[in-house]
């Protein structure tokens, strides 16, 4: 371990000990509540992009800038905003369709399905459009350096032929939304509303450090 991952490692320790003290959270709770498209943009931005920041120091073996941060950073932060919205759209969406007798479940276990039904609905019918979107967004950033007047000249065929289809329906979509993001997903619904995009962006730090890992053992290996 090196002296700078001590600071990935205060980093989430502040960040459990801002959720756990009463003050902190209350303080939290009501900002989220009175601004919630700020704290979103704010939450996602901060903690994917410091996912992917740690995914190339897994990778590397030392902390690498990624290209274009300040520009990953915003569409991670408009990502977060659109995730307040759609989780709310989902969540009220699948209350609707459980009291019109909809969807089959328990009544005694109505809340377990609820989060499980929203979790699947929500990642069979927005989560592939929100990866594409990301993948395109990633690849107008790698392919101009991070440098916005080579962005303005990419062009949209460039970047969809830039990014590896293939791999995201193999694996991003049919590998990683029924066996890591509904099961995930469903105990992030089990969640108060408060708390669901906070820890949908933590998933996301989670599942990167896990691929990164995945890939640098694949690495070590093959030598």
């Amino acid at each position: 371990m090196k002296k700078a991952d001590m600071f990935s490692i205060l980093f989430f320790i502040l960040l459990a000990f801002l959720l756990i003290y009463d003050k902190t959270r209350a303080a939290y709770l009501i900002f989220n509540a009175a601004h919630p498209y700020i704290l979103g943009f704010l939450k996602v931005g901060i903690l994917a992009t410091f996912g992917e920041i740690l995914a190339l120091r897994i990778i590397k073996g030392r902390y690498v800038m990624p290209v274009g941060l300040i520009y990953r950073f915003i569409v991670w932060g408009f990502l977060g905003i659109v995730f307040v919205a759609v989780f709310e759209l989902f969540g009220s969406g699948t209350t609707a369709l459980l009291d019109k007798n909809l969807l089959p479940y328990y009544s005694n276990a109505r809340k377990f399905f609820q989060a499980f039904y929203t979790s699947v609905l929500m990642n069979l019918i927005f989560a592939p459009t929100f990866m594409a979107f990301h993948r395109i967004t990633d690849a107008y950033i790698d392919l101009s350096e991070g440098k916005l007047s080579k962005m303005l000249k990419i062009n949209l065929d460039k970047a969809l032929s830039y990014i590896d289809w293939k791999t995201f329906a193999n694996f991003v979509v049919l590998k990683t939304i029924p066996f890591f993001w509904i099961p995930a997903h469903t105990v992030t619904f089990l969640l108060p509303s408060s708390y669901r995009v906070l820890v949908a962006a933590l998933l996301s730090v989670a599942l990167g450090v896990i691929l990164s890992l995945k890939k640098k053992a694949k690495s070590v290996s093959a030598r």
